[in-house]
């Protein structure tokens, strides 16, 4: 007797009647996102709506899609749309519709920027089911992708070479043209168009060359006060111990554009920065986030196109949000140290633990059983106290942990969501879809506690109903309203424009026909 085989019936499952809920319980991610979507007051992105136009797709259903979209790694438009076709916890979030990629990515561009509201309310929700209490936090950063071709970019050098280029072809274009014997020029040839067209990349050009301009500048100004602050610390180091310190001496600052300086005209506000994973360098943002290290909630985030980390610390800490509660202790890496960090966090009331340099693996069982430290002089460097402060039991405690709290919370999001590079062009509106990154992220982070914890989400707050369209009449609607109204009254008299709004029964915004404006 043969192995039995368990086959398909493909022809019978084509024939099946699927009930969703059977396929996504209860404790379903899908789920969890409706309800906590729920619980969100989105008045504000209701008011951007107006009265006028077709039925519109209703924003916590579009919220939903995209929370739930980034939270398990699909970003793209089109394989959101593809997917409220073929998988069940999408045609759920999409409650049975199908918006199109354009409806999706023209709402992801025009309502991010209310995500900052939401990425509190989300937090606030987190404290609501007892799952977060902001105490201890870690800051790390990681750079990505942005939309913008390397190819597309010209450094310095190449961009006055190419400047050379233009300014000889329009030239020779002119020269062209101004002679009566124009058998030499091609007939397809316009040569009003081709100077027009060289004219606008010399153009483009120039403010290439102004924006690295104002780079450099920028560059040497940060430069400058970190020669002068290693500089000071070297002075202070000589007059306490008496003798000349070591080490070659800091190099000061070279002032101007370099050859190497890069300008990308697909995206100009992101910068080429070195790749996290291999020695290669591209066009990045620098994404800075802030987690606790008890629940691994990101309660801060920060966007820029810095290449390093030593100013990123007071945008991130600023996005803390007041309510949440203030941070008792901060452990950042080595590539965040400086006076002006430490005093960052000691001006919101944060203890920082910050490294001061790399510490080695494999440092044996000497080094995790060494004993208590001596405090350092009095007149001691901020280096020197920050390294005897890491030296502490209490020190080494906070600081051990922040690879286990910020470093896999990144990792979740690159490695794992697979988020490698933005969407959206342009410093703001990447800033912004890191946000919806981050808030998609707390979102399974708090359906994993609730889980875990047997939290479920509280009961919804009055605050966050949603008010019936009918009900809803923002300002700008109603003075667009008020002035079609005045147009009609001069076109057809008062009497008879005050007869149709009366006649309507409904506010002035329905009472003018679209035709009388």
């Amino acid at each position: 007797m043969g192995r039995r085989f368990l086959r398909a019936d493909y022809e019978a499952t084509l024939e099946q009647t699927v009930r969703v809920g059977d396929y996504l319980p209860a404790e379903h991610l899908a789920r969890f996102v409706v309800n906590a979507v729920a619980h969100l007051d989105l008045n504000a992105l209701y008011r951007r709506y107006g009265a006028r136009g077709g039925t519109a797709y209703a924003p916590e259903m579009l919220l939903s899609v995209l929370f739930y979209g980034y939270a398990t790694g699909v970003f793209s438009s089109r394989k959101i749309e593809r997917a409220t076709y073929e998988m069940l916890p999408f045609h759920y979030l999409a409650g049975g519709l199908h918006p199109d990629h354009d409806t999706l990515a023209h709402f992801r561009k025009t309502f991010l920027p209310a995500l900052k509201e939401l990425f509190v309310q989300v937090l606030a929700l987190a404290q609501a089911m007892d799952l977060l209490q902001v105490g201890t936090i870690s800051l790390d950063g990681t750079k990505v992708h942005a939309d913008a071709s390397k190819s597309k970019a010209v450094s310095d050098k190449r961009l006055l070479e190419l400047e050379a280029q233009l300014r000889a072809e329009v030239d020779e274009l002119f020269s062209l043209a101004e002679q009566a014997d124009q058998s030499a020029v091609p007939a397809e040839m316009a040569l009003p168009d081709e100077i027009a067209l060289r004219q606008a990349q010399l153009a483009r050009l120039a403010e290439a060359k102004a924006v690295l301009e104002a780079r450099a500048k920028e560059r040497e100004a940060q430069e400058r006060a970190a020669y002068d602050a290693k500089m000071r610390a070297r002075e202070e180091k000589a007059a306490c111990t008496g003798r000349r310190p070591g080490g070659r001496a800091p190099t000061p600052p070279t002032p101007g554009v370099r050859d190497t300086d890069h300008y990308t005209f697909t995206d100009p506000e992101s910068r080429i920065m070195k790749n996290p994973t291999n020695a290669g360098m591209d066009q990045h943002y620098n994404g800075q986030v802030a987690v606790e290290q008890e629940s691994l909630l990101i309660v801060g985030y920060a966007l820029s196109n810095h290449p390093n980390d030593q100013h990123e610390v007071e945008p991130t800490l600023e996005s803390i949000p007041p309510r949440m509660g203030t941070p008792t202790a901060a452990a950042l890496d080595t590539g965040y140290f400086s006076a002006a960090n430490i005093a960052a966090c000691e001006r919101r009331g944060i203890e920082p633990y910050i490294a001061t340099r790399r510490t080695g693996h494999h440092q044996g069982w000497p080094a995790y059983f060494a004993g208590q430290p001596e405090p350092p002089p009095v007149a001691a460097s901020p280096k020197e106290k920050m390294a005897y402060k890491l030296r502490t039991a209490e020190g080494r405690a906070i600081y051990r942990r922040r690879k286990c709290t910020v470093e896999p919370v990144l990792g979740c999001l690159k490695e794992v969501l697979g988020f490698r590079q933005f969407s959206l062009r342009g410093l703001a509106a990447a800033a912004e879809e890191w946000c919806l990154l981050c808030v998609a992220r707390n979102l399974k982070r708090l359906h994993v506690l609730s889980l875990a914890q047997q939290r479920p989400l509280p009961p919804r707050a009055a605050g966050a109903s949603v008010p019936p369209a009918s009900d809803r009449l923002s300002v700008p609607v109603l003075l667009w309203s008020i002035v079609c109204w005045l147009v009609a009254a001069l076109l057809h008299g008062p009497q008879h424009a005050f007869a149709r709004m009366l006649a309507a029964g409904s506010p002035l915004s329905r009472a003018i026909s679209p035709t009388d404006c």
